[in-house]
């Protein structure tokens, strides 16, 4: 009789956490409405126009957890069309209920999969949010759109920008956190506080008259300096909202004074000596690698771009044009100010900016000399390139190790070798991918695909490997089936570093290399516990070689994260698909869809 009852008692505890796994409330909703204005800004000492958003240079910074649902309406007052893309995941699904937590705690018995199937169906449908001109029209000036997408399995540090034109080199960019959930053990002790940090570089001259230098085939000259969080050589951090707002400045001046707060906080913001503290820093640039330091302090490296990493210690980090780092840094030093260094990588000359470090209690201010930093270096950036692997035993944005999916186990179906150039077309300077420089055509070619649209692209654009010949133009897209398992090798053929970034997925980087790529290169892949992330260096005249689990349908975005040469032709798209038209593997178009090109309502 024990064993029945045993029995009927486990069945009927398994019924009603089943019951709770269904009917648990629906993930939080953030909305956030963003005004896109013209403004003047000098933070290298010369005017110039840029783009703010809500009045702000950079933009407001996204706080968000795994699995929100952002909703983001966007006003146009530019006079031009805008869009904005963003360097996360963009994930919806069908939501039957948020049970994880109590599913975690299921583990070790047989029914843990249905659990998990029933919290919610994985739904990687939302290539119509991504904000790039393959997959949106954009929106037209003095008019309005709305973004909603999900950070579903997500955490990490992230950023957004523009997509269009050369507005990226105008601002419009900010930063997109993504906290794990509190249920979610997290791999190191929490941080005291996280500041977010936006390094990036800066022209002073016009984004339109940058753009017509390229319009006319001149390469962009080198930037004029270095940014950090939009300031040179002056900022000590922008306060972020969430951490104002729990700070006592808040409750003394208050709510409604908080942009003069943000303004104050910006310039006073100190830190407590002996507590540690995470610093999320993204390359917001468009054309040059940076390396990153902090006088007197080692970074301890915890998370690039979603994933949780080996806890490497470093004196210094390279982070290269697209990419984003998360790294805690220990307050072990006497009390006053530190130097936080900025400077550029395979340049000449290095352009350097500088924030700084406060300790609270500080009354010394920053002495130097500088901590010196790598330069051109090459080879210094590829060991420590090959030191930065995942936390295989780590949880990320679920409670299942990093480690337990085997991508060095897979077959790989296909692969792409894709080799940049310059080149010219027409007396005109233009980069190319195989050859193809690629052209936005006036239909966004996620709307072609939908509706058939004939004429818009073929997948005979490009082909797989480099051919010879003279490059064309032709908007390039290379055709594959949902869930093939891909090998991309990056060829550059050029003494100049290259940064490539995929939307919609992580890539896991498998190896760096030097002159040319073979297949014997395969030997010296990294198979077991290689970081996954959305953008990899190449660097010059050498080879970078990615894995990638094509489980994502739609059509996305892979191009150079240096935006004169993505302006110029150096990205393609990949179209993910197979014939099954389902709720499940993509979504409908949205109701908001903005039609153009020969594409109609």
């Amino acid at each position: 009789m024990r064993p029945t009852s045993f029995l009927l008692f486990f069945l009927g505890t398994f019924v009603g956490l089943s019951a709770f796994c269904i009917i648990n409330a629906e993930d939080p909703y953030r909305y956030f409405t963003w005004t896109v204005t013209y403004g003047s800004v000098s933070p290298l000492g010369v005017p110039r126009q840029a783009i703010l958003i809500n009045g702000q240079f950079p933009g407001p910074t996204i706080e968000a957890v795994t699995n929100d649902n952002i909703i983001v309406d966007v006003i146009n007052k530019l006079d031009e069309p805008f869009l904005i893309t963003w360097s996360v995941l963009l994930l919806e699904v069908l939501i039957v209920g948020d049970s994880e937590a109590l599913c975690s705690l299921l583990i070790g018995f047989s029914f843990l999969s249905w659990c998990e199937i029933r919290n919610g169906i994985k739904q990687r449908k939302s290539t119509w949010e991504d904000g790039v001109l393959g997959t949106n029209c954009p929106i037209p000036p003095n008019t309005s759109w709305r973004y909603k997408f999900q950070t579903k399995d997500q955490i990490g540090t992230f950023s957004y920008f523009p997509s269009t034109k050369l507005h990226r080199a105008a601002g419009g960019f900010g930063g997109f956190n993504v906290a794990h959930r509190s249920v979610i053990a997290v791999p190191y002790p929490i941080p005291a506080e996280e500041f977010t940090v936006l390094v990036g570089d800066w022209y002073n001259t016009n984004h339109k008259v940058l753009q017509q230098n390229l319009d006319s085939g001149n390469p962009l000259p080198l930037p004029d300096g270095l940014l950090i969080n939009g300031l040179h050589r002056s900022a000590i951090f922008t306060g972020q909202e969430g951490n104002i707002r729990h700070n006592p400045l808040h409750n003394f001046f208050g709510y409604h004074n908080y942009r003069f707060l943000k303004i104050l906080y910006s310039y006073f913001r100190c830190v407590l000596s002996g507590k540690t503290y995470k610093f999320r820093i993204s390359n917001v640039g468009i054309a040059t690698s940076i390396n990153f330091r902090i006088q007197g302090h080692t970074m301890t490296l915890v998370e690039v771009e979603g994933a949780n990493t080996l806890q490497e210690v470093y004196d210094s980090l390279d982070v290269h044009p697209g990419q984003s780092v998360a790294v805690l840094v220990t307050l072990h030093g006497s009390v006053k100010d530190y130097f936080i260094v900025a400077s550029t990588r395979f340049t000449k000359p290095i352009l350097t900016t500088t924030g700084i470090l406060r300790y609270a209690g500080s009354s010394i201010k920053a002495a130097g000399p500088l901590p010196i930093g790598p330069t051109y270096h090459i080879h210094w950036s590829m060991k420590q390139a090959r030191t930065i692997r995942l936390n295989l035993t780590a949880n990320a944005a679920r409670p299942n190790p990093q480690g337990s999916f085997h991508y060095g186990t897979i077959k790989v179906v296909r692969t792409l070798v894709l080799a940049n150039s310059a080149t010219k077309i027409g007396g005109k300077l233009r980069y190319a991918v195989n050859k193809i420089s690629y052209v936005d055509p006036e239909t966004p070619l996620k709307l072609a695909d939908w509706f058939n649209i004939p004429g818009v692209f073929n997948f005979n654009t490009i082909k797989d490997t480099p051919t010879p010949g003279p490059a064309s133009f032709g908007a390039s897209v290379i055709g594959t089936t949902l869930h093939d398992f891909v090998e991309i090798v990056f060829q550059n053929t050029e003494p100049t570093l290259q940064s490539w970034h995929l939307d919609g997925y992580s890539f896991y980087i498998v190896g760096y290399g030097s002159k040319n790529w073979t297949p014997d290169m395969r030997r010296r892949y990294n198979l077991a516990d290689a970081v996954p992330r959305h953008t990899v260096q190449v660097y010059p005249f050498g080879w970078s070689a990615v894995m990638v689990s094509l489980d994502n349908k739609g059509m996305w975005n892979l191009r150079s994260a240096i935006w004169s040469r993505r302006y110029l032709g150096q990205q393609l798209y990949i179209r993910v698909w197979n014939d099954e038209q389902s709720f499940f593997t993509e979504n409908d178009i949205p109701q908001n869809a903005l039609f153009c090109g020969k594409a109609h309502h």
